[in-house]
């Protein structure tokens, strides 16, 4: 099989979707009831909505921007290609 350099390698794809996975969780952390017209709901203010979600949606993005910075392994095939 012919073996070229991509930019992303299987490593790479997997740290994007577990970071894309990770965001979606952070998200799902903030959603929840909210107010309406009649009453006030006092629990939009709570710590998982307003301190951690947002924490754990902060890490999910700082890890895609790892795995996208992520430079992959070359195998040495090249050099032995260049030899020849």
């Amino acid at each position: 099989m012919d073996k070229r350099n991509f930019a992303f390698d299987r490593m790479n794809f997997i740290l994007i979707a577990v970071g894309m996975l990770i965001v979606i969780i952070g998200f799902i952390l903030m959603s929840g009831g909210g107010t309406d017209d009649h009453s006030f709901n006092p629990e939009i203010y709570n710590a998982m909505r307003v301190k951690v979600a947002p924490v754990v949606c902060f890490i999910g993005f700082v890890s895609i921007v790892y795995a996208i910075i992520r430079k992959p392994k070359d195998n040495g095939d090249d050099a032995k290609e260049t030899q020849n």
